[in-house]
């Protein structure tokens, strides 16, 4: 059975998908933007979008009584590769320690050409 997982607290699909699912102990999470749900706005400064979008993921692993502990993958698309330093520094502080794997490529172009974009696994143990 899967159970799509929605929140408020991060900004709805802009197309035909769930922000997660929820399969027996394992939740995907669609990528995630750097879209404030509040404001709707999106931020184009990697600094602030990196954050925006880990917490974007945050409320969805909340929303999942799951927490960035419970991730086991990750995958991170750049429109620039030159930001990978800043996007990892920022990543890494939403992590305490067991990191998962990761896969981090640069892409062309994003949804609403977005800077980055993160989607994740994470599991219930």
């Amino acid at each position: 059975m899967k159970i799509p997982i929605q929140t408020d607290k991060s900004p709805s699909a802009i197309g035909p998908y769930s922000q997660a699912v929820l399969c027996k102990d394992t939740l995907f999470i669609s990528g995630q933007i750097p879209i404030n749900p509040e404001t709707n706005e999106q931020y184009e400064d990697i600094n602030l979008a990196t954050h925006q979008v880990m917490k974007n993921l945050q409320h969805i692993l909340l929303e999942a009584d799951m927490n960035f502990e419970h991730v086991v993958k990750s995958s991170i698309f750049l429109k620039d590769m030159n930001d990978f330093a800043i996007v990892n520094e920022i990543y890494a502080s939403y992590f305490t320690e067991n990191f998962p794997a990761r896969e981090t490529v640069q892409v062309s172009v994003l949804p609403k050409n977005a800077c980055v974009e993160i989607s994740m696994i994470a599991m219930k143990f």
